[in-house]
């Protein structure tokens, strides 16, 4: 019984080294990031205040809704690419603004990400971005209030 425990006790340590640590993943993710990261902006939109709702998000984004999320004029795409997977997992997600009449992309970003690789628990995985996700915004950047004139 002892010997099948401490073979049980071992297996969270074997299992760490097949596969990369957090801090290898957010390296990575740093690195990445500074290729091709954050959000560019190649035409903004400028629309009218009433676009936009009292937290001054555009009124017609409707996350969740895929391409159609940004209304009848223009397309919004998404796209996830796994990089690591497993426990942690890194990916990379892509984005575009692309307006309709004529096919333009508006702008695109992208973000990496590093999740997990904590000791297990009831708590939520750790989770490392770049840029950070609170500062990341393309449909923000993209579409902005047209100044009175």
């Amino acid at each position: 019984m002892k010997s099948l425990i401490s073979i049980l006790l071992l297996i969270p340590v074997f299992s760490s080294c097949a596969s990369p640590s957090k801090s290898e993943l957010d390296a990575e993710v740093k690195r990445l990031c500074a290729i091709d990261g954050g959000v560019k902006v190649y035409e903004a939109v400028r629309l009218p205040a009433e676009r936009f709702d009292s937290r001054g998000t555009v009124d017609i984004f409707r996350p969740g809704r895929s391409e159609a999320s940004l209304g009848s004029a223009y397309v919004y795409k998404e796209e996830k690419e796994v990089i690591v997977s497993g426990n942690p997992e890194m990916w990379r997600a892509h984005y575009q603004i692309i307006r309709k009449s004529d096919n333009k992309l508006l702008s695109e970003a992208r973000i990496y990400i590093r999740r997990g690789g904590d000791m297990s628990g009831p708590w939520h995985d750790s989770y490392f971005s770049c840029p950070d996700i609170k500062d990341f915004g393309v449909v923000e950047s993209t579409f902005r209030i047209k100044s009175k004139e």
